[in-house]
């Protein structure tokens, strides 16, 4: 037999190789399989939202639903409690000019916050490097906490004057105590065999701070953001309320007072709701930063299903 017979062509009705019709097959069903899985995370991230948004929603209708209720049954005259139509009109015709008070209000806010952050992670920088420290700085931090806000804004426009300064430091007394006590507790609590681990490899105090201590801090510091971030917007407020700054300068404290003395409450409501409005938002900001900061290895902002 010679060695051109043993080279045959392939028969007109041979069977296909079964192995390239397995995986020609396999690459539209992985696909569709992938397919599914995306529209799978999609539905789930959608019903996550869901569930996040529904019940402050329904309980916002039901406050104003309340609200109303209380106004019929009790029969409440507007200028005690306004409807809550009353106040969507008033907030409507003041919309242009709640702005102003409401910029001076956010202004000295989000300053007193930037200032309490960084006053407040310092101190507790120092403190947790030395306990002397810690022994001399925390006792007075307690002290500012505790002071009544109200009898030391006087002497802040005594030794200052009314005005944006006044009433940015009064937010940053009232918000650096909760963003220095929560680092501190976050940068003592890091694991002592890491500490210790660092140590016997020569690292440096510096290197020590800034790869293991502050990271492991963070979820610490951003709970003291967030409680900081109200107490800010409420320290700018008294410094208005006390401070007094009046006229086209003055923010939402002033207006505050201002409608009290007036009896004019629709106005009123207006100015607590954009001095809420201003505190929800720095708020939301700490925790999109949380959310940055932490969404891919800390299990307070990993998602969780109910």
């Amino acid at each position: 037999m010679t060695a051109a017979t043993t080279s045959r062509p392939a028969a007109a009705g041979a069977v296909p190789d079964a192995g390239a019709t397995a995986t020609a097959n396999a690459a539209p069903r992985a696909e569709a399989r992938a397919s599914r899985r995306a529209a799978d995370a999609s539905s789930g991230a959608w019903r996550r939202r869901w569930r996040r948004f529904w019940p402050p929603a329904a309980a916002l209708l039901l406050g104003i639903a309340l609200w109303q209720l209380v106004i019929v049954v009790f029969d409440i005259p507007g200028y005690l409690l306004p409807s809550p139509q009353a106040f969507a009109e008033t907030l409507w015709e003041q919309r242009v000019a709640i702005w102003e008070p409401t910029r001076v209000t956010m202004t000295a806010a989000y300053l007193a916050f930037l200032l309490a952050l960084v006053v407040g992670v310092a101190a507790a920088l120092l403190m947790a490097r030395w306990n002397l420290t810690e022994r001399a700085l925390f006792p007075y931090l307690v002290i500012v906490q505790t002071i009544p806000i109200v009898a030391i804004a006087p002497l802040f426009v005594v030794w200052i004057g009314a005005g944006l300064t006044t009433n940015m430091l009064i937010g940053a007394m009232l918000a650096v105590f909760p963003i220095a006590a929560n680092t501190l507790m976050g940068l003592k609590s890091v694991d002592r065999n890491l500490v210790q681990l660092y140590a016997m490899a020569g690292a440096p105090p510096r290197v020590t701070l800034f790869t293991l201590r502050l990271p492991g801090a963070l979820p610490s510091i951003l709970t003291g953001m967030r409680i900081a971030a109200g107490a800010s917007v409420i320290g700018a407020i008294v410094g208005e309320f006390v401070a007094g700054v009046g006229g086209g300068e003055g923010g939402l404290g002033f207006i505050l007072t201002q409608s009290a003395v007036q009896m004019r409450i629709s106005q009123l409501f207006v100015a607590a709701i954009m001095a809420s409005l201003v505190s929800l938002l720095l708020f939301a900001a700490v925790v999109l930063l949380e959310r940055v900061l932490l969404g891919r290895w800390h299990e307070s902002a990993l998602p969780h299903d109910d």
